[in-house]
């Protein structure tokens, strides 16, 4: 694996991004816009997903680095699982729900697959050199 430098280098982070952008977008659909609680939620969720990436990292400790990212996990479950109540409620379109819930659902393996790679690495961050 290559030498991350800053978490802006890091694939989870980026599509947690785009995920989030999504998101906020689907939200800004008047139907969806209304549900104030919904639309808090399902966005904070999708950041949260994303910034916990980013904290974690510049924390500069493996083992709080893994903790974060196991937040970032949880906050992509979160998603997708509000992503069934946007769909429900018909704020979004069958094929919005699946392409955001593949992007939460690609999201929520990357950074599983981070934490196993972090987990039986040797790397222990920078803040332990």
């Amino acid at each position: 694996m290559a030498t991350i430098s800053r978490f802006e280098d890091i694939v989870a982070w980026q599509k947690a991004r785009v995920l989030c952008k999504l998101i906020n977008g689907y939200t800004l659909k008047e139907l969806f816009s209304r549900d104030f609680k919904l639309t808090g939620q399902i966005k904070g969720s999708s950041g949260s997903a994303m910034d916990n990436i980013a904290e974690g990292f510049e924390r500069g400790g493996n083992k709080e680095f893994i903790q974060f990212l196991f937040v970032s996990k949880g906050s992509a479950g979160e998603t997708r699982s509000q992503l069934y109540r946007a769909l429900d409620n018909n704020y979004i379109s069958e094929d919005e729900f699946k392409e955001a819930h593949q992007m939460a659902e690609q999201v929520s393996k990357l950074v599983g697959g981070f934490i196993n790679h972090l987990k039986s690495s040797d790397i222990k961050g920078t803040e332990y050199k």
